[in-house]
């Protein structure tokens, strides 16, 4: 018998992979990326690509530790249209728990029929997630992708009623588990009895629970409503700042985001950076005035290695028109940077 087991790397995914192997079960693991995935680097070059073209190395690790094949299916582009408009909102932030749970086992299933096993395994335990697993939102979850029945949840299908595999005794029901609530010890005691180490830590994965980053989310959507993956890409780097409706700028935090912004920069964006002493780039986007230049000049010179109170030389050019200008401005004052940082 063969089931697809939707393995994110972490712990709870892996014990229920763990669990179904033991019983003999034929696994393969399914993994779908976003731009929003934010618990291991990875590539995102497609819309829809397989492992050969999307990595995520948690996932990897661990389908290669438990001995299965593993697919990876990149799904950015879809998945912007699920954040902007989610049928089932929000959570505190931006993360639209249900619509994408939904999503992603409407595409589990699909992958599931392909490939000819029988039914989906995944690590969820009820009430570990406040949005998403609860017991009422778990049971719209299935109805609304089509699969009720099909879901096995090993780590807690003693508190489900029980499913097709367990029914049609694919699966012996006694020996999955009862676990519920948020607390990690039940995992982490199975963890060692099953001889499972070196997991990753159970912080969120998604961008779109991070406070921060649903701010810069929330502008992009605000201000750009034609917005692409590459657009949410740009919202991970630097520090960003909202002039007005019309521009924005993105400060490099170090090295390596400044070598990226610059990789990132557009023909149509300003670039500035400072011509006498070190300090970050900055990237200009949208229409920029006179006043917008010479505010993302001080605000440069703010992050510059001056002395915070001499005038920085900063270069701002544009390879649309060819503009370059030398400006020299003083730091911006704190106080006014914060009225304007996202």
């Amino acid at each position: 018998m063969k089931a697809i087991v939707l393995l994110s790397g972490g712990l709870d995914s892996t014990l229920a992979a763990k669990l179904l192997l033991e019983q003999g079960i034929e696994l393969e693991a399914l993994n779908f990326l976003t731009v929003f995935c934010n618990c291991t680097p990875h590539q995102n070059r497609g819309t829809q690509s397989t492992s050969k073209t999307a990595t995520c190395l948690v996932s990897k690790s661990a389908a290669d530790k438990l001995g299965i094949n593993l697919k990876v299916f990149e799904v950015s582009r879809e998945y912007l249209e699920i954040v902007k408009n989610p049928k089932h909102g929000y959570g505190r932030n931006l993360n639209p728990c249900i619509d994408c749970r939904i999503f992603m086992l409407k595409k589990a299933g699909e992958y599931m029929r392909e490939s000819n096993a029988s039914f989906l395994v995944t690590g969820e335990v009820l009430g570990e997630r406040p949005m998403s697993q609860r017991m009422e939102a778990m049971r719209l979850i299935e109805r609304e992708s089509g699969l009720e029945g099909l879901i096995l949840r090993p780590l807690s299908a003693k508190l489900f009623p029980e499913t097709i595999p367990e029914k049609e005794g694919w699966v012996d029901r006694d020996k999955l588990l009862a676990m519920q609530g948020r607390s990690r010890k039940p995992q982490i005691k199975l963890a060692e009895e099953l001889g499972i180490s070196d997991y990753p830590c159970p912080a969120g994965g998604c961008l779109l629970t991070d406070k921060s980053f649903s701010c810069r989310m929330r502008d992009l959507m605000k201000y750009t409503s034609a917005f692409t993956v590459k657009d949410v890409k740009f919202l991970k780097l630097g520090r960003h700042f909202r002039f007005n409706n019309m521009a924005k700028l993105v400060v490099g935090r170090n090295e390596k985001e400044n070598a990226r912004l610059s990789e990132m920069a557009e023909e149509s964006d300003l670039y500035f950076t400072p011509s006498d002493v070190k300090g970050p780039i900055a990237i200009g986007r949208g229409k920029f005035g006179t006043d917008d230049i010479l505010l993302a000049s001080r605000i440069l010179a703010r992050y510059s290695d001056s002395n915070g109170s001499d005038a920085v030389k900063v270069m701002c050019s544009r390879k649309e028109d060819n503009l370059e200008d030398l400006l020299t401005s003083l730091p911006i004052k704190d106080e006014k940077l914060v009225t304007i940082r996202i």
